[in-house]
């Protein structure tokens, strides 16, 4: 996989730097570059995020870093078998539990809600500081949405965390998904509130919560892009319609004159023989 220039390795976090280390030089360096590469291509491109994880990982599949962010990306194309083992693999050479929800909600995605509801109920959740405990609660009510009990998804939301008027970081998305427990449940008035709470706290664009909140309200959004499309089209139809007006319009005016050319001559034929 190519390289950008720009690229030198020493992006990545210092930690990451320190777990490189164990590795010869240049080796290191090749597997920097490509974990820099997943980082920056993650979120946009996840494809070619993962195209540069399983080179990393065929360099330096040892390293508890580089398990990780092969675990990520695969998580991030939705191959959550193959996420699930990267990071089991990455817990076992660490020995820490910030993977725990993540391991979780790839059970959701391979269709184990219950494995899910297993792990958000282990002791390793009470080891997970607040942002992981509030991301657990996520994929609880998550499973429990899978399984169809909505009220149960809705009282699994419900915390300090979501009543607190300070803004976390997880916070929009905790919000965000109490209004969408909310709606399915077919309580909409209550859904719209807690959109607009998401909106509030959604300062970097994570969620599509303003959305939401407009289609609540019935604001209807247009591509003024494809009305001017359709006045192009509309346009050219009418031009064409000008056009042809305007070639029958002559050849009528043509016949109209030919008519008469062959009668002057026909005429002028008669006027001879007399």
């Amino acid at each position: 996989m190519p390289i950008p220039e720009d690229v030198t390795g020493e992006e990545i976090d210092k930690d990451v730097r320190q777990e490189l280390q164990s590795l010869p030089k240049t080796l290191a360096e090749d597997v920097a570059k490509n974990l820099v590469m997943v980082a920056r291509l993650i979120d946009e491109e996840p494809e070619r995020a993962y195209a540069y994880s399983r080179v990393a990982l065929r360099l330096a599949s040892r390293v508890a870093a580089v398990r990780e962010a092969a675990g990520f990306a695969a998580y991030a194309t939705q191959k959550y078998g193959e996420a699930l083992a990267e990071f089991r693999a990455a817990r076992r050479m660490t020995g820490t539990v910030e993977l725990w929800p993540l391991m979780a909600d790839c059970e959701r995605g391979l269709g184990r809600p219950e494995k899910a509801l297993d792990m958000a109920g282990a002791p390793e959740v009470q080891k997970l500081d607040k942002a992981g405990q509030v991301e657990m609660r996520l994929v609880a009510a998550g499973a429990r949405r899978d399984m169809g009990q909505l009220d149960a998804a809705i009282v699994t939301l419900q915390s300090s965390e979501l009543a607190s008027n300070s803004a976390q970081p997880w916070t929009a998305r905790l919000r965000y998904a109490y209004a969408d427990a909310l709606l399915a449940a077919g309580r909409e008035g209550e859904a719209r509130e807690w959109f607009a709470k998401a909106v509030e706290a959604d300062r970097d664009g994570s969620t599509d919560a303003s959305d939401r909140l407009a289609e609540l309200d019935g604001v209807e959004f247009t591509d003024a892009f494809v009305e001017d499309e359709g006045e192009d089209d509309e346009d050219v139809a009418v031009a064409a319609d000008d056009t042809d007006s305007g070639e029958q319009a002559e050849q009528a005016e043509q016949a109209e004159q030919d008519k008469q050319d062959k009668q002057a001559e026909q005429d002028e034929h008669g006027d001879d023989k007399d």
